[in-house]
């Protein structure tokens, strides 16, 4: 496809909101070990919001950091795109907040809503902003809260600062969900795209939904009902996500590799000219997967699940940064981006830095 100008990515940021809690956090309030949980994710250990705490704070010094880095100011931005499924509020947007916060007041702010694939979706929107004119400096925030939809109430017992033991009603409650509450944490990343000549930026992508599948991912939650929260959504936890996790990982380890082909035929680059594929940061197995049928060297395929769990639209900003800041990513290389969310949305971007 003909391009005016490419997409560079100028500078990056990261957050994680307080201590980490391992995996032996997790078993005093539910029935699990570290070896179960290590096994199934590749995740050791998680970062959690305290009481109060939205993805808009969140994502407020995740953005300083990417604009520091970038060498711009809170007013050089002229759009926000914000990633999130676990708002500050019902609405509006966190996007909105999160320019306040900036004091980016008047511009313009889109929250988009593609969960775990969220920043395949932005990179499309920020390249289609800045080919057509209509924006500059893109700030591009990956922020979520998980903490909220976690199945216990037990906090002190989480977080040992309380002997006592969980009521056996909310131990078996935690365990029933473990199978999710175990794969999610909490942070923000972020990052600041311009305009680029050189040969940079988006070079081909591919993104697709399939709604025949969003029951394999949810909240049950909604609009449906009147109230939108009563009574029976609280007793029968229909505000925790539910997953079918099995369907998830296959649908995953078919539908990524098949993408990934794609967006690198549209860049017109092989799968081996790709110096690294930055993944979603969802479940270390899918990854490897994914990895193998594609047969790339593991090397290639960057982790940092075991350190901070699956912080959903963050994950991707998270690892780039850490990247970007230890000289593992060089300027002329090719990276290969990829998500699968609930949704389900589903896509991968080829970029040249």
């Amino acid at each position: 496809m003909s391009k005016k100008s490419g997409f560079k990515i100028i500078g990056t940021g990261r957050y994680l909101p307080g201590r980490p809690y391992t995996n032996h956090d997790l078993a005093r309030v539910m029935d699990t070990d570290d070896e179960w949980i290590v096994r199934r994710t590749g995740i050791r250990q998680r970062h959690f919001c305290p009481e109060g705490v939205g993805v808009s704070d969140l994502a407020l010094p995740a953005a300083k950091q990417a604009l520091e880095d970038a060498g711009r100011a809170p007013t050089d931005v002229d759009y926000i795109l914000f990633n999130t499924m676990t708002p500050d509020h019902v609405f509006p947007g966190s996007g909105p907040l999160l320019g306040e916060k900036l004091g980016c007041v008047g511009v313009p702010a889109l929250d988009l809503r593609t969960q775990c694939a969220a920043m395949m979706f932005s990179m499309q929107v920020a390249d289609s902003l800045l080919i057509s004119g209509a924006a500059k400096t893109i700030l591009i925030v990956g922020a979520e809260a998980h903490a909220g939809f976690m199945p216990w109430s037990d906090w002190d017992i989480l977080e040992g600062t309380s002997d006592k033991k969980p009521e056996p009603e909310d131990w078996d409650r935690a365990t029933r969900h473990r199978g999710l509450a175990i794969l999610f944490g909490d942070g923000a990343g972020a990052m600041v795209v311009e305009s680029g000549e050189n040969g940079g930026g988006v070079l081909g992508m591919d993104v697709h939904t399939d709604g025949c599948h969003v029951d394999k991912l949810l909240i049950p939650a909604g609009f449906r009902t009147r109230p939108f929260i009563s009574k029976r959504t609280v007793e029968e936890d229909l505000w925790i996500p539910t997953m079918q996790g099995r369907d998830v990982f296959k649908y995953a380890v078919t539908e990524l590799p098949k993408s990934i082909r794609r967006a690198c035929e549209r860049a017109g680059v092989g799968v081996g000219d790709v110096d690294w594929f930055v993944a979603h940061q969802a479940n270390q197995r899918i990854n490897d997967v994914v990895r193998e049928r594609l047969d790339v060297a593991p090397e290639k395929v960057p982790s940092n699940i075991a350190r901070y769990g699956n912080t959903s639209a963050a994950t991707i900003p998270i690892l780039l940064d850490e990247m970007r800041r230890d000289g593992r990513l060089q300027e002329g290389q090719l990276v290969c981006f990829l998500a699968l969310g609930a949704g389900i949305h589903w896509g991968s971007a080829v970029v040249r830095l």
